[in-house]
């Protein structure tokens, strides 16, 4: 992904907006920054066809970065992203881990929602 695309995605609108829907390739991940219960998180941003999910961008192995670069995510063969660190692989549909040093575990979801063309934060007032 490129600077300009996680500027964008990093950019938000009034704290609630991750950015475009567009920039994000189908099938895809890119990489925001949002504040939530006050602290700045980093989340990883999954488009699956019309709807994004996303998670916090720390494996539960170790508390570490998923990313190998600031907004760069591995993906295996099967589809599954795949932590730089120490491999723990994670199915996409519920961030459950099923290979690797935290398999059972999961990715901490945040509820984010798609409207008009934008990725916003889905989180009570």
């Amino acid at each position: 992904m490129s600077e300009d695309v996680r500027s964008l995605l990093s950019a938000g609108d009034g704290g609630t907006s991750l950015g475009a829907f567009s920039q994000i390739e189908d099938g895809g991940f890119a990489e925001a920054e949002a504040t939530i219960d006050g602290d700045a998180e980093s989340l990883i941003l999954h488009r699956d066809g019309d709807s994004v999910r996303a998670w916090l961008n720390i494996c539960p192995h170790a508390g570490r970065r998923l990313d190998w670069a600031p907004g760069q995510f591995l993906k295996n063969r099967e589809g599954h992203l795949v932590c730089a660190v120490h491999g723990a692989t994670f199915e996409l549909s519920g961030g459950v881990c099923v290979a690797g040093p935290c398999r059972g575990e999961s990715l901490r979801p945040v509820a984010v929602v798609v409207r008009e063309g934008k990725v916003f934060l889905d989180l009570p007032p």
